[in-house]
């Protein structure tokens, strides 16, 4: 692999010494929302992917990008949820269920991002409604840095270090 740390893997550390892992294809799609001019709307979408069997890691092999329906703006992003569902059903089905939700991620313009108040609520809000098998995961992308952080049911969310290279 090249030097050039867009092409590794972006590993986070999760509790417990395990991964959250985003693979180079997915990096490169979210890279491509990066709200790096003043005129560009937040973006988001689905994080899809698997568990390793060996419970070390959680890799996210793809995502959804913004689709029809989905709201946005400079600093908000609304996901549509049936069109974005109907993707996850269907990831699902032709993996014959090895590939699942993993959670959310969307852009921030801002160079390291933090989540709102409304981050905050919305992410409470999913996981306790949403389906998945625990944990899930929240991504955020800025101008300059990407953040994650995991949640679990009981409504605890802790960020992810990411491992630097």
């Amino acid at each position: 692999m090249s030097s050039d740390r867009s092409m590794w893997p972006h590993t986070f550390v999760r509790p417990g010494g395990f991964r959250f892992e985003i693979s180079v294809p997915v990096w490169l799609i979210m890279q491509r929302f990066q709200q790096s001019e003043m005129h560009m709307a937040e973006a988001g979408g689905v994080l899809l992917g698997r568990h390793l069997r060996d419970g070390s890691a959680i890799i996210v092999d793809d995502i959804t990008t913004p689709l029809s329906g989905d709201r946005r703006a400079r600093a908000r992003f609304f996901r549509a949820q049936r069109r974005h569902q109907a993707i996850i059903d269907e990831a699902w089905r032709t993996s014959n269920g090895t590939c699942t939700y993993l959670g959310e991620w969307h852009t921030h313009p801002e160079p390291i991002p933090t989540p709102s108040a409304v981050d905050w609520t919305d992410w409470q809000r999913r996981l306790v409604s949403d389906q998945y098998s625990e944990p899930i995961f929240f991504v955020i992308v800025g101008t300059k840095h990407t953040s994650a952080w995991e949640g679990r049911r009981d409504g605890g969310i802790v960020p992810l270090s990411l491992i630097q290279r």
